[in-house]
């Protein structure tokens, strides 16, 4: 077998279930859990991490997983945007985002929603300009950021 065709063994947790999957060590995060997984709520926007829409969180932070490498996740933790949800019921931030109109195409949502958790998970009550901060790193061409601001702020203000 040829150098450009050898698979390793990858075991890891997504959305707390323990996975395992034999890939190239460059496959992406993303092809893993869209592809191998059948996790296709994480979008590809771009492909070079500029855009978010394919932000999860690896051990609790987050990270385009376009830019990780199958080779980087043995023994990690990911959730995606189907692990938020408990019990068939929405997570909060989800919630505001659909009350609030956060959501147009829904192509970034799933992206912005995963960076709106990890902001909440390490800043409880954030501001409108922390918010934006936050999310600069997610980009939207429906909404004009604003309904997605006033979802989190929402959430971060129980």
């Amino acid at each position: 077998m040829s150098k450009n065709r050898r698979r390793i063994e990858i075991r890891f947790r997504v959305n707390r279930k323990l996975r395992r999957v034999c890939v190239h060590p460059l496959t992406r995060l993303l092809d893993i859990l869209r592809l191998e997984l059948g996790l296709t709520g994480t979008k590809e926007g771009c492909g070079e991490g500029e855009c978010g829409a394919c932000a999860v969180l690896m051990d609790g932070e987050l990270v385009n997983s376009c830019l990780i490498p199958a080779v980087q996740l043995h023994g990690r933790s990911i959730e995606t945007i189907e692990g938020l949800s408990k019990r068939g019921r929405l997570h909060p931030i989800q919630q505001s985002f659909i009350q609030r109109g956060g959501t147009q195409c829904g192509f970034c949502t799933s992206g912005m929603i995963m960076a709106s958790v990890a902001l909440l998970m390490g800043k409880k009550h954030p501001s409108s300009a922390q918010i934006g901060e936050h999310l600069a790193g997610n980009l939207c061409r429906c909404t004009g950021y604003s309904p997605i601001v006033d979802s989190v702020r929402k959430v971060g203000k129980k």
